[in-house]
Formats: C-alpha cells, structure tokens, sequence
C-alpha cells in the first residue's frame, strides 16, 4: 500500500537510479498543468465518467508514476495530456501550450515534435520492420528517410535490439515489441515522455534496463515524463507518485 500523504517524493531511492538532472525544476511554467479535467464517454444514458475533475502539476525534469487499479481513469488522463483524446470540462497546457487552442495540423505538428507516446499495447505498424517503426517520429518530422532509418538502428542498440532491427513486429516478442515501442517513442527526444505500463511485458533486467535509458534520455531540463505503471519494481526511478482512484487524484497531485 503507497504512502497517503499528499506527494510521495523518492528522495531516497538508490543514487544508481537517479540523475543529477532530476532535482531541477521551472520556476514558472510547469511541463503539464490540468485544471478541473472531466471525461465523460457514452451518450444518454450511457454516459460513463472516467475522470471527475483533475488536477495536475508536472514539473520540468520531472519523472512522475501515475498509480492506482484499473479502471481508475489512468489511460484516459494521460491520452488527454498528450492531445489524443479531448476532455468534456477542464483545461490542460502541455509545455506552455494550451492544448484546447491547438487543433488539427496544429495539434498533429505539437504532438509529434514534442511528445513521445508509449502505448500499452505497442502499436506497432505490422507491415514495417523495427527499424522502420522507430524512425517514424522522425520521418514525419521531415528527416530523410535513410538518415532516420540510421538513428532508429542506433536507438534500436541501446535498448538491445541491434540484431533484430530488420524483424517485423510478427516475428518479435512481446517483450522485444515493447523496447522497439519504447525505441520509437525516445528517438525524437520528446520533450514530454508519456509512457503506458512501459516495463509490463519486459523481465527485471530489460525493465531496469530500459527506465535507465528513460531516465537518461528524456528527464532533462526541459523535459517530464509521465510513466502509468503497475511495476512495483520500478517505483524507486520516480521522482513523485501520483495516486489515482475512481478518476480522481487521491495523492500526490501537487509537486
């Protein structure tokens, strides 16, 4: 059971698993504010509220694990800060932007040269190889295509798949799925990093390694990152823990 106090601060976890990074913090703007954020799906009687009224600071240089059981509203709170899905009430500003007044190509082009998005369940595009899905980010932000192929095999070496980056996600495990996932997701150094159960299909050795790489890369100045996770092993890399339940923040909301 977590800790109930109002933010749960890793101040003691393993110096191995921290950066001298993390400590920073804006002064003013914080990487992701929501205000009041309600989810309403369904319509008519079948209305369902998965979120009721949300509010969430994020810092800059932050590493932040979302917890709580399933169902409390976790997916959907993370799909809306990274401009995937649309809250009925509230307001959320992602990296100084409010994300209400970005819409179509706008809201496209914010996405996909400031956030990195880790699905749950990989998302991978079947018809292309490893490679090929890790260079996606890029290539849509105007790289050449053998430039970005080039990276995406260098990204591909650091969370240990230099030998499978010509396989197609068929031929991949769920595991070695969810590091290309990760790969792709990390490739264009995102500024906000959202991740969901990024280490749920992996072994000890391949979560650990692949939160150091997330710690490494992606909380910087600058940079937060925002993890859903159920992986009690993987607690000690959050800076905050932010607990969930029935849609609603119960701890840890503010930093």
């Amino acid at each position: 059971m977590l800790a109930t106090s109002t933010t749960v601060e890793r101040v003691s976890s393993p110096a191995a698993h921290r950066s001298p990074l993390t400590t920073y913090r804006s002064p003013t703007t914080a990487a992701v504010s929501c205000e009041g954020v309600t989810k309403e799906f369904g319509a008519n009687g079948t209305k369902t509220l998965a979120l009721r009224g949300v509010d969430l600071r994020v810092e800059s240089g932050e590493l932040t694990l979302l917890v709580g059981p399933s169902g409390c509203g976790k997916t959907t709170l993370i799909s809306i800060v990274a401009g995937l899905l649309n809250p009925t009430l509230g307001s959320v500003a992602v990296l100084g932007s409010e994300l209400a007044e970005l819409s179509g190509r706008r809201l496209v082009e914010f996405r996909a040269k400031n956030i990195g998005f880790v699905f749950q369940q990989y998302n991978l595009l079947p018809a292309l190889s490893a490679a090929e899905n890790t260079a996606v980010p890029l290539i849509i932000n105007g790289w050449a295509r053998a430039k970005a192929i080039a990276k995406a095999r260098d990204m591909l070496a650091t969370v240990g798949l230099e030998k499978r980056s010509n396989s197609y996600p068929a031929q991949l495990s769920g595991g070695e799925q969810q590091r290309v996932a990760i790969a792709r997701a990390l490739i264009h150094e995102p500024r906000l990093l959202v991740c969901d159960e990024p280490t749920s299909a992996l072994d000890a050795q391949s979560g650990q390694t692949v939160m150091e790489l997330i710690k490494q890369v992606a909380v910087q100045p600058g940079r937060a990152v925002i993890i859903v996770t159920h992986d009690s092993r993987v607690f000690d890399f959050g800076d905050r823990i932010v607990e969930m339940s029935d849609g609603r923040i119960t701890a840890g909301g503010k930093p």
